[in-house]
This record gives structure tokens, C-alpha cells and sequence, in this order.
């Protein structure tokens, strides 16, 4: 069936089995005369906000057996008896049913053409605390969570500006996942915008599951060999609010609580909300650190092992970096096992109940460290150096950004183990032309504003300046 029929039982039979009516334990049926004339509603049970729905119930039942007389058009009926403001009418049977899944409530009215979609629906969802990946002493407290709307919510009461739209989008071909395109229509690029939509509309999937990741893969750039991360992902509504009003796009998927902020550069993931909530001297000695430590983050091991791998080649001075207790594995396999063991230890932690997370850290510690040594298998300055590294990867605010310098300085360190000096040199040219040569999603190069250069936007990623008249 394309469109409705105009035999109202037709239609209820169509509904009754397209919807699962008595096959499905969540869809809800409720048969009406309302004003003398057959009614039938359908709602998910779990998505109907109850008192909405009974007060209209009410009313209906108590309209007089001639109420609905002269009338012939759901329209006509929607305008006269439905007083909840979002209610759609339609006529197209595919549009209706994926309504209803979605969350609306389907009216038909027997003698009526058309079918009123009533959006009284109520998520089941958690509250808007902080996110636990993006934390800040001062500022907001609030998060987002996994529904569209009450996101939505939270941006308009940071931007209430005319200019910003929320542009609503269906996304995959069976899910018909909601994603919001946020931004302001005055600032944003038109031609990022429409690059964006139609790289929406194109999506060939049939569903969503993993939410904003399942977006991000299919829209991305087909370069599977490289680590960086093409888009950027928050839960905090100030960073979104303070991007959307510098022009930036924020995509929403319904059942995620994370947004993307596009364009990604690479340069972004250098900022963090902490430093705007301090005041400008202080943000830019954060932020400088943050990069200095995450630069040092990746070099650290491959360029420590080049230093000790043989003897004489440091300075005098730093002589005391060259000769490593002996253990019983090699020191390019105790860097690599121990790579891998921090990993497992987070794997393990997240599966770990909170009640027994503290005892979980401290056996680790202790295999890791004090039992590792003792027994041989480690030497401690193995130890010190990989512990800098792993404290490191949590001063990125990033995951897939921590994960992409891992990956690239476990290769970094494999290379100078088999090519020595030339090792490092191609290794660290190999990391400056993968970044050169990844492609964003949108936007004008992952390199931007060093490539294409611009002087006062890189400016600005590397100090924290005072807030702006845009307050951004």
C-alpha cells in the first residue's frame, strides 16, 4: 500500500499488521467512537507520553454523536479537536508507519482521509550530567544524552539567536535513525553545508547500530592504513555552542550522546574545554603543554631506544640514559609487552564493576611494576618511561587520537629496531606525510590553518586568547 485507502477497515487491517499488532507485545491498539464514528490509535508502548494521550482520549469520547457531521478531512479534524501543538497529517503508508516506530501516535478516523501523526512521545532516558570524558573544574555541568531533542534543547539555551537551525535529517534504510544538522544559517559555509547533506542523503545503510560511528565510517574518506581521526566528538554543549557560533557544523544521531563537530582539522584536537574556563595566560600554558607532552608522548621510546641500542653515541651528560638494567627480555620486546599490557589493563577496567575498580588498579600496578622488576622480566627504566607515555595518552582529550600515536609509535620504535638512525629519520618523515595526506570529511585540508596557511587562526589554536566579541 503506497497511499491510504478509503475503506477505513482496509486501512486498519493494513496498520494492525504492518505494525505487529498482536505479535508484538509493545504495540499498542486502542479502538474509539469519536463523535459517532470509528476510531482506532496505535502507539509504541514506552514512546506515548500517557497523560497527553488520556486527556485527548477523554475529550474525544465526549464529543456529541454528530460532532464530526461535516467533516471529511483529517485536517479539518486535527484543527478542531486535537489541541497537542506537533501533529502531522499524511496519507503516504510508509511515512506513517516509520512515524509511528519512531515514537508518534497514529489517529484514523473512519470517513476521514488521512492519518494524524501526533508527536506526544516521551523517550525513556537519563538525565544531562557531565559527561566522565570531558570533565572541567569550572563551567557547566551538563551533558548529552542519547535523545535528539532534549540536545537540541540544550543548544538553544546557549544560543538563543534566530540564525540557528536545526535541519532534520532520516538516516539509514531501515533504522530511519534522526540526525540533526546544527548551525547557524548566518555563519556557517553554504558549501560545507550542502556537502554535508548530500553526503547524509547518500548513506547506503541499512542501519545505525553504533550511532555517530556508523555516520563517521560511512561518510569518511576510504583510507583504512591511516590512524587520525576525521572527526571530532563531544558530550560537552559548551563546546558545541562555542563551535556552531564559529561557524562549525554539529551533526546529532538519535541514540548517541556524543556529537560531531564538523570540519576536523588536526590542530582541533589541541584544544580542550579547561582551558577556557581559566584565564588566558593560564589556557595557553595548558594548551602548550598538552602538545609539547603529546609530541613527547610519541617520540619518547623510539628515540630513547635509538640512544641505548648502542654505546657512545650520548653525551656525557646524559650518560646515565645508556646502560639499562638487564632483564630477561630483550629491551625492544619489554617496550613492545608493555605497550600491549597498558592496553589490556584498560580493556580489563572497563569491564571491571566500580566496586572493585580500586583493587583492580593496584593488582595491576603491582604485576606491572614491583613483581615485573623483581622477577627479571622488566627493567625499571622500561617502566618510568612507558608510565610518562600512558599518563600521557590521558592529557589527550581525544581517544582516536591517543590510539593513532600509539599505533604510530609503535611503529616509529619497530623501524629504528631494524633501520637504526635511518629507521627514525623515515619513520618520523612517514608520520609528517601520512598527516599531510589525510583527508577530511569536509572542510579546506586536515592541515588547515597551516595548510592552506592562516596566520591568525593558527594563531589562535596555539595561544588561548582572551574571548572574543563572538565570546567563542
Amino acid at each position: 500500500m503506497e497511499n491510504l485507502s478509503e475503506n477505513y477497515m482496509e486501512n486498519v487491517r493494513y496498520f494492525n499488521d504492518i505494525l505487529g499488532v498482536g505479535r508484538s507485545v509493545d504495540m499498542v491498539s486502542r479502538d474509539y467512537i469519536i463523535g459517532g464514528r470509528r476510531a482506532r490509535l496505535w502507539v509504541v508502548d514506552g514512546y506515548g507520553k500517557d497523560e497527553t494521550l488520556e486527556r485527548m482520549g477523554a475529550f474525544w469520547l465526549s464529543l456529541p454523536q454528530n460532532a464530526l457531521a461535516e467533516l471529511t478531512d483529517m485536517q479539518a479534524f486535527v484543527d478542531r479537536f486535537i489541541s497537542f501543538s506537533e501533529v502531522d497529517v499524511g496519507t503516504d503508508a510508509a511515512e506513517i508507519v516509520t512515524s509511528v516506530l519512531l515514537g508518534k501516535t497514529l489517529l484514523l478516523v473512519e470517513g476521514l482521509k488521512g492519518a494524524a501523526q501526533i508527536d506526544a512521545k516521551d523517550y525513556p532516558g537519563r538525565g544531562v550530567e557531565e559527561p566522565p570524558d570531558g570533565k572541567v573544574l569550572r563551567g557547566s555541568h551538563d551533558g548529552f544524552i542519547e535523545a535528539v531533542v532534549p540536545n537540541m534543547a540544550l543548544l538553544r539555551r546557549r544560543i538563543r539567536d534566530p540564525h540557528l537551525t536545526m535541519e532534520g535529517l532520516k538516516v539509514g534504510n531501515r533504522s530511519h535513525t534522526d540526525a540533526v544538522l546544527c548551525y547557524l544559517n548566518d555563519k556557517a559555509n553554504p558549501e560545507l553545508l550542502a556537502e554535508i547533506r548530500d553526503k547524509l542523503n547518500n548513506i547506503d545503510v541499512n542501519s545505525l547500530s553504533m550511532a555517530q560511528e556508523s555516520v563517521s565510517e560511512a561518510i569518511r574518506p576510504k583510507q583504512w592504513y591511516n590512524p587520525f581521526p576525521k572527526v571530532r566528538f563531544t558530550e560537552r554543549p559548551d563546546s558545541a555552542a562555542a563551535s556552531i557560533m564559529e561557524g562549525s557544523v554539529v551533526l546529532m544521531v538519535d541514540n548517541s550522546p556524543s556529537v560531531m563537530i564538523l570540519p576536523t582539522t588536526f590542530f582541533d584536537f589541541t584544544q580542550e574545554a579547561n582551558e577556557f574556563y581559566f584565564p588566558p595566560l593560564i589556557g595557553t600554558y595548558l594548551r602548550l603543554l598538552r602538545i609539547v607532552v603529546f609530541l613527547i608522548s610519541l617520540l619518547i621510546t623510539p628515540a630513547w631506544y635509538l640512544m641505548v641500542k648502542e654505546t657512545g653515541r650520548l653525551p656525557e651528560a646524559l650518560k646515565f640514559l645508556s646502560s639499562p638494567e638487564p632483564a630477561s627480555l630483550g629491551l625492544l620486546w619489554q617496550l613492545l609487552v608493555v605497550e600491549f599490557l597498558i592496553d589490556v589493563l584498560k580493556l580489563a577496567s572497563l569491564n571491571t564493576p566500580d566496586s572493585l575498580s580500586n583493587s583492580f588498579s593496584m593488582l595491576g600496578a603491582l604485576i606491572l611494576g614491583d613483581f615485573a622488576v623483581q622477577a627479571g622480566w622488566l627493567g625499571p627504566e622500561v617502566l618510568v618511561y612507558m608510565a610518562f607515555v600512558s599518563v600521557a595518552s590521558f592529557a589527550q582529550p581525544s581517544y582516536e587520537m591517543g590510539y593513532a600515536f600509539k599505533l604510530l609509535r609503535v611503529v616509529l620504535l619497530l623501524l629504528t629496531a631494524a633501520f637504526d638512525v635511518w629507521g627514525f629519520g623515515l619513520g618520523v618523515l612517514g608520520i609528517l606525510v601520512l598527516v599531510a595526506t589525510t583527508k577530511p570529511i569536509v572542510g579546506k585540508g586536515y592541515l588547515y590553518p597551516l595548510i592552506p596557511f592562516n596566520a591568525k587562526a593558527f594563531r589562535r589554536l596555539l595561544i588561548r586568547e582572551p574571548i572574543s566579541r563572538d565570546n567563542t
